[in-house]
């Protein structure tokens, strides 16, 4: 585990390396085309200043920007005792130092990520469609693919890159909507080079800059999306590693890819990346390019899962990896010198029970009133009262049978 960690951090720097030489270059080339030869300099240090502010706010406060765009609100132990079983579970089998906040997302869509500066302070967010449609291995397959994440270091990989990837997107556009109105109110530039040499090498420059405003945010959202694909694949692993049922995030996986609700409402390109499975419903209706997917084909990853027949650790992963897709395997070389012997688990008893399922089906409102602080009452004549957070009165009659009932305020 510690090898992959390693791996996967020394990755991480390499991306933002590349990354950060990008925005930096892009930072140079439109200085130099504002303010002349000179100005590269200064270009630089304003590319510097956006991606340094960026960078701040999202180690002080990004992940609950980034749980906050999602509508996730925290939950408590008694609205969902077996969500905070399962990961209070995850988290010893995988030894984080401390157990995660758990938040709940408001929507029917099944769907999960994870969020957070390091393993201290990390947040799991699952959507009330998810806890609604899982079995307890199902959900234990997810949620152990998103403490992997933590363990694996992915939430803050994928929050500063993110914002990188903001930092570089936000200043092309400037500059190219800048270029663009400019010329659209005919503005007439006077090139401090002088002379013809001078105004033709400001034109090199020029168009310089303008296709490196545009190759630019390509170039970097290839690179996160790619390092982001292959950390799903590790994520799995890490899941299958942590639960042995790999059956658990397989049947998970098809039953989220599979589910008819409408697309998840609080979505965008900036969090997309963090699901389990991408958010985005005209994703699965178009055959991507593996180049421009967030996320790895579902199919290929619950074959890969369902290929480990013979055991759990990476090794049997990285062989049912290169079995099914005939690449080279995705786990890292360090990661497979250690040679361990996870053995597979059966399924739970509760798995497969039906009439289980039908009562999580007929939960999930319960679900999401008690995320949205409604207040839930038991009459004496056995009828369950649902109170909005609204309802202003401290007391309330039953329809049943008419009694007052008192009202608990907090």
């Amino acid at each position: 585990m510690w090898e992959l960690i390693r791996a996967n951090k020394r990755n991480s720097i390499v991306l933002m390396v590349i990354m950060a030489s990008v925005l930096l270059v892009l930072g140079f080339v439109i200085g130099m085309v504002f303010f002349g030869q000179e100005g590269g300099f200064f270009g630089l240090m304003i590319a510097t200043t956006i991606w340094l502010v960026l960078t701040l706010i999202s180690f002080s406060s990004g992940d609950q920007i980034l749980l906050s765009a999602s509508r996730a609100q925290p939950i408590t132990h008694e609205v969902h005792p077996q969500l905070f079983n399962v990961v209070e579970e995850m988290k010893i089998a995988a030894g984080l130092p401390a157990m995660p906040k758990i938040y709940i997302i408001n929507d029917p869509a099944p769907n999960a990520f994870a969020t957070g500066r390091n393993p201290q302070n990390a947040s799991v967010a699952v959507t009330a469609g998810l806890l609604a449609r899982l079995n307890r291995d199902e959900l234990q397959g997810v949620i152990a693919h998103e403490i992997s994440h933590i363990v694996h270091r992915d939430i803050l990989f994928v929050t500063l890159a993110g914002i990188m990837l903001g930092s570089i997107v936000l200043l092309s556009q400037v500059f190219l909507r800048g270029m663009f109105y400019s010329s659209m109110g005919g503005s007439r530039r006077r090139y401090s080079s002088g002379g013809k040499g001078g105004g033709q090498a400001q034109i090199v420059m020029l168009v310089i800059a303008i296709i490196a405003a545009i190759l630019a945010p390509i170039m970097a959202q290839l690179l996160y999306f790619a390092l982001s694909r292959r950390r799903e694949y590790l994520a799995d692993a890490g899941a299958a590693r942590l639960t042995r049922y790999p059956e658990g995030l397989a049947s998970a996986l098809e039953k989220i890819a599979g589910d008819p609700s409408p697309q998840l409402a609080t979505v965008n390109k900036v969090t997309a990346p963090m699901y389990i499975v991408n958010p985005f419903k005209k994703a699965k209706q178009i055959k991507l390019s593996n180049l421009t997917s967030t996320h790895p084909p579902i199919s290929e990853r619950i074959k890969i899962l369902r290929n480990l027949s013979q055991g759990a650790s990476f090794n049997e992963y990285s062989d049912a990896y290169a079995n099914v897709t005939h690449k080279k395997t995705i786990v890292p070389v360090a990661a497979l010198s250690t040679k361990e012997d996870v053995p597979l688990r059966q399924a739970s008893a509760e798995a497969g029970s039906e009439e289980r399922l039908d009562k999580q089906m007929r939960q999930v409102g319960d679900i999401i009133r008690r995320v949205n602080q409604f207040i839930f009452l038991t009459c004496a004549c056995g009828l369950k009262l649902k109170i909005p957070p609204n309802y202003k009165s401290n007391k309330i009659n039953c329809p049943r049978c008419n009694k007052s009932l008192d009202i608990p305020r907090k």
